[in-house]
């Protein structure tokens, strides 16, 4: 194992970490990086698997009291079975989808100029929706109807496609549909348990043969990243947008995806994949 895998693990890690959950594409950024660092291979993919399931741990840590108390009254609390309903609900659509879908969308949009595309139109979503003006009808996940929780799902659904964003489109679609920006927020990081669970327990299915021993010191380095970065991202979002809005991130999407097309187009940085 060289330093320079490692290298290149803890970058992943990192970079999987602080955009899970901001509204820029993590799985568009990893895309990127691991065409320019050469690890976009069958075992890269595996690799992303890995680092995705410590950012999604960092979650549950973060709100470990939330979901332990949701679990011990799940039996017996209304208000324990509305939050474990809604997640349900919210993740199906996305879930029925990837499977029939999952394969094509891979094999024709996993690449470089595709991903920009979305990222600049992602960007320009956001600056639609995020302008200031919106009524607020739901300020918290309490509140949320299992209607609700139905339509962040099927917004959930366009993140199917690399460089939307899942947590983006979970985000902006909850407030497209009158939660508050915090409320919108949380939600997506309580979704993302299962969404990532799911997501990562059948790759790992796929790609179980892939999966060696002499890889433990790549994984673990990146796990630890991601999980790190992505705890310390948790934290942050809940405090910024408790006084912000979401429009930096949109700029930062329309500038990252002009940048790509134009490195492209001139030819100063080869995207092939």
């Amino acid at each position: 194992m060289s330093e320079t895998s490692l290298a290149h693990a803890l970058i992943l890690g990192i970079i999987e970490g602080l955009t899970e959950f901001l509204p820029v594409s993590s799985t568009g950024h990893l895309i990127l990086a691991g065409d320019l660092l050469g690890f976009n291979d069958a075992r890269g993919k595996v690799f992303e698997l890995v680092i995705q399931t410590g950012a999604m741990l960092a979650v549950l840590w973060e709100y470990r009291a939330r979901f332990g108390r949701a679990l011990a009254g799940l039996l017996s609390e209304r208000a324990a079975q509305r939050f474990w309903l809604h997640l349900g609900i919210a993740f199906v659509p996305a879930a029925v989808l990837g499977l029939a879908f999952g394969s094509l969308i891979k094999a024709q949009l996993f690449k470089a100029m595709p991903v920009a595309v979305a990222f600049i139109a992602g960007g320009m979503i956001i600056l639609w929706v995020d302008r200031g003006d919106r009524k607020v009808r739901v300020r918290e996940v309490d509140a949320m109807s299992w209607l609700d929780a139905l339509k962040v799902g099927v917004a959930q659904a366009f993140a199917l496609i690399p460089g939307t964003s899942r947590s983006g489109a979970t985000i902006i679609g909850g407030m497209l549909f009158g939660l508050s920006r915090r409320a919108a927020t949380e939600f997506s990081f309580f979704l993302a348990v299962p969404t990532l669970m799911a997501a990562g327990a059948y790759d790992f299915w796929r790609h179980r043969a892939l999966f060696s021993a002499s890889d433990v010191p790549l994984f673990s380095v990146g796990f630890a990243a991601a999980f790190s970065a992505a705890f310390l991202c948790v934290r942050w979002l809940i405090r910024y947008v408790a006084t912000h809005d979401f429009r930096p991130f949109a700029w930062y999407r329309i500038a990252f995806g002009a940048v790509v097309l134009l490195t492209a187009h001139y030819g100063w940085v080869d995207w092939s994949p």
